[in-house]
């Protein structure tokens, strides 16, 4: 057998316990906190048609130009693994029409990018995205901003750095790509090779290069804002003055860019020095995208899921338990194990983890499993337990047992979870 079959796919992994009680304890808090703010779950297919993306996101990002897994199906359609969920978010959107003009929704699951793998990027990765569907309004940008904060928060993440800018009105952009052109020519040969294409494609791209000598020239270079309308620098201005109301710490960052094409006015992102060099957390901003003849407006954004944990784990938060067991059930022979299977159902519809062993182990080996599992009690039956109708009921911290009739067992173990006990 070929033991690479054994292994997940490069840059894609499994997730099993003891992690996966984080994971879960994130998206349960997620949920409360979602909740509050009137935010409803909405679960997209992980395969779309290839122009979903395409259209929506440009087709001079690195996302489309470079990352999208790709492939065509048996009738030459072709499709995608989604690189990300706004698109497809604004796709269901789009086709629910009015009735979805002013939905928030929001989206937790895998996404996928064919790109080197390294510390909390993946090529199978987790996101939590929100969106709030409706006109461009600086009190939606700020609210949404504010909810991110709140979940961060909710997890036990602090520390967090929220950076803001705006990438303007649509119309806004032939008059910055002109002004950025005039001042990035001096400097054109001495940008690196990814800028230089980016000069003629994309060059809102080149203030978010990581090369340090473009950086440096960057820098330099007057803020975007110098270039667009007052409207625009109004509107940042607006949901600026609403954050700082709100109590919510930002940075105004004139080099800040959202890659994709559909931003406009409001885009922010948000850092953590426990991720190092590498710190982007998540990303967001206000948004119109074009799915066929419907356009769809919103605000929302993206929490890479693995990257967050990567930090809560660093930092020492949502130290959250897997899954514990509170009562073990040890049996002697196939009557007392017919009757614990019985006991289990009871108690686990009362609330109480219970486990068991199935297989008819010895006595040692269940008291030991008992111990493996954690838990404070163990209910001990056998064949002389049944003749008397009774269980041995064990602590497992200090050996102590006591009898107890059957028939009240369950209230028993009920009382010692009120309390604590168990």
């Amino acid at each position: 057998m070929d033991n690479t079959l054994l292994q997940p796919v490069q840059g894609m992994s499994d997730v099993s316990g003891p992690e996966i009680a984080l994971w879960q304890a994130v998206e349960r808090k997620s949920r409360e906190v979602l909740r509050l703010y009137g935010f409803t779950e909405v679960r997209t297919p992980l395969v779309e048609y290839a122009g979903v993306f395409q259209r929506s996101l440009g087709e001079t990002t690195d996302v489309v130009q470079k990352e999208m897994y790709l492939f065509d199906d048996r009738g030459g359609r072709q499709l995608a693994l989604r690189p990300e969920g706004t698109a497809s978010v604004m796709r269901f959107v789009a086709a629910g029409g009015s009735e979805l003009a002013d939905a928030r929704l929001y989206y937790i699951g895998p996404m996928f990018r064919c790109e080197r793998p390294q510390a909390g990027r993946k090529r199978q990765f987790h996101q939590l995205g929100v969106e709030a569907i409706g006109p461009a309004a600086p009190a939606a940008d700020a609210e949404a901003i504010a909810l991110q904060q709140h979940l961060l928060d909710a997890w036990g993440l602090h520390g967090a750095t929220f950076r803001l800018n705006t990438r303007g009105t649509p119309e806004d952009r032939v008059a910055v790509a002109a002004g950025l052109a005039a001042a990035l020519q001096p400097h054109r040969e001495q940008l690196c090779e990814d800028c230089r294409r980016r000069f003629a494609q994309n060059i809102l791209r080149i203030l978010d290069c990581k090369k340090e000598l473009c950086g440096k020239i960057v820098d330099a270079l007057p803020p975007v804002t110098e270039f667009m309308s007052a409207v625009s620098r109004q509107y940042l201005r607006d949901v600026a003055g609403l954050l700082e109301q709100m109590g919510v710490n930002f940075i105004l960052d004139p080099r800040l860019v959202r890659g994709l094409d559909y931003y406009q006015h409001t885009v922010w992102e948000v850092r953590h020095a426990a991720l190092g060099a590498q710190d982007a957390l998540s990303g967001g901003g206000r948004y119109r995208v074009d799915i066929g003849a419907t356009a769809v407006e919103g605000v929302g954004f993206a929490i890479g899921l693995e990257r967050a944990l990567m930090a809560l784990q660093k930092q020492g938060g949502l130290a959250e338990a897997g899954p514990r067991c509170q009562v073990w059930l040890v049996a002697f022979g196939p009557a007392a194990l017919a009757a614990n299977l019985r006991l289990a159902q009871e108690l686990r519809r009362q609330g109480i983890a219970c486990g068991m062993d199935l297989t008819g182990r010895s006595m040692k080996s269940q008291v030991r499993q008992a111990n493996r599992a954690g838990a404070p009690q163990a209910v001990i039956r056998g064949d002389q337990e049944l003749q008397k109708d009774m269980v041995v009921l064990k602590n497992m911290a200090d050996g102590s047992q006591q009898e107890v009739p059957a028939g009240g067992v369950v209230p028993v173990l009920q009382a010692k979870a009120a309390t604590g006990g168990i």
